[in-house]
Formats: structure tokens, C-alpha cells, sequence
């Protein structure tokens, strides 16, 4: 196991700088595209959980507009009015979570791992869910691709759940865990590869 994490850490640090490189031109780009769109930071860097439970700001390209946590839920559904023009498609095609590359280069994330919760859900943890947290949180993992499109799902129950968190937990989180606690029973190095290949065939398809 010991071999495995620094092999898996090494190949972090590896195609994080890669990424972050490559993509410096589409990130200038986007920044740009999101200021002229609204007003506030290019960045949304709201607080999660990570490996152990400690606290940390993630970096998403911002899509909604300033302040958006204080006047709505953490989740957001496909109908929110909180979500910029620009942003609507970095959300669509999962753009705004490409600068969660820093995170993987600064040790907060990993590629490939559950993904961060914000901590309201953290806390609802069974002593059995807590295992999730021993694992460093991912870009993408199994969960992420079962719900590449949270928000459609979330915008279906809406006359049901006006609330997104509450249609978040009925109808996303219960699978979400089992998935992630699949992966923290079982993850290799074959399995974060399969995981990223999924990950780019549900992009491209996009």
C-alpha cells in the first residue's frame, strides 16, 4: 500500500504540473470570459473536507454569481438563478474543475478519489462513511461519473425539493456514498486508470 500512495502521489504532482501548463492558455481565456460575464473573483473557493477531516478551499472557476453560498443551498440544481450565463457552460462540459489541478499539486486532492463534501454532509457521516475520509479526495471518481450531471438531476425534483441540498440527499448522496466507500475498499492503481479513462470518454461525449 505504501508503494501504491507514493506511486499515486508522484503521478499527482507529475500531470498536475502537466495539466496546469497545457491549460495555461484556456485559463487565461476563461478568466477573462468570467469577468466581463459578472462581477467577482475568476475563482470560487469554497471550504471542503479533505483527507482526515481537514478543512480546505477548493479552486473551481467561478460560475455563479458573488456570494452565492449566503443566499442559497450548497447544492445547486440546472434551474438555479444563482449560475452566470458563462458559467452555465463551464458547468455543462465540467470546466469550472479543471483548476482543481492546484489542489492535486499543493497534496489537498489526488486525481482520482471521492469527491469532496462540503462539511454540512461531512457531518451526517456514519462511523462506516468516516472510512472515506482516510482516503485523499479526487477529481473524479466512480460517483462522478454514475452523476456527471448532478444539477439536471437536481433540477427534475425541483417541484418536489425545492431545496437542492434536500433533493441532493435523497436522491444523489445515498448511491454517492456507496460508490466512494467501493473505492476505498478497493482502490489500486487499475482502478484510478479506469476511472480516468471513463472520466475523459463522458467528457468527449459531452
Amino acid at each position: 500500500m505504501a508503494v501504491y500512495l507514493f506511486i499515486k502521489r508522484l503521478l499527482d504532482i507529475v500531470f498536475s504540473c502537466l495539466g496546469l501548463i497545457l491549460l495555461s492558455p484556456l485559463f487565461i481565456v476563461l478568466a477573462i470570459l468570467i469577468k466581463r460575464g459578472s462581477k467577482g473573483p475568476v475563482f470560487y473557493r469554497g471550504e471542503r473536507i479533505g483527507l482526515y477531516g481537514r478543512p480546505f478551499k477548493i479552486f473551481k472557476f467561478r460560475t455563479m454569481v458573488m456570494n452565492a453560498e449566503e443566499i442559497g443551498p450548497s447544492s445547486t440544481s440546472g434551474s438555479d438563478p444563482r449560475v452566470t450565463k458563462v458559467g452555465e457552460k463551464l458547468r455543462k462540459f465540467k470546466i469550472d474543475e479543471l483548476p482543481q489541478l492546484i489542489n492535486v499539486f499543493l497534496g489537498q486532492m489526488s486525481l482520482v478519489g471521492p469527491r469532496p463534501e462540503v462539511k454540512k454532509f461531512v457531518d451526517m457521516y456514519t462511523e462506516e462513511e468516516k472510512a472515506i475520509l482516510t482516503v485523499r479526495p479526487g477529481i473524479t471518481d466512480w460517483s462522478s461519473l454514475k452523476f456527471p450531471n448532478e444539477d439536471e438531476i437536481l433540477k427534475v425534483h425541483s417541484d418536489e425539493y425545492p431545496d437542492a441540498d434536500e433533493a441532493y440527499a435523497v436522491y444523489i448522496r445515498p448511491d454517492k456514498l456507496r460508490l466512494q466507500l467501493e473505492y476505498v475498499r478497493n482502490y489500486n492503481l487499475l482502478t484510478d486508470l479506469k476511472i480516468i479513462l471513463k472520466t475523459f470518454t463522458v467528457v468527449l461525449k459531452k
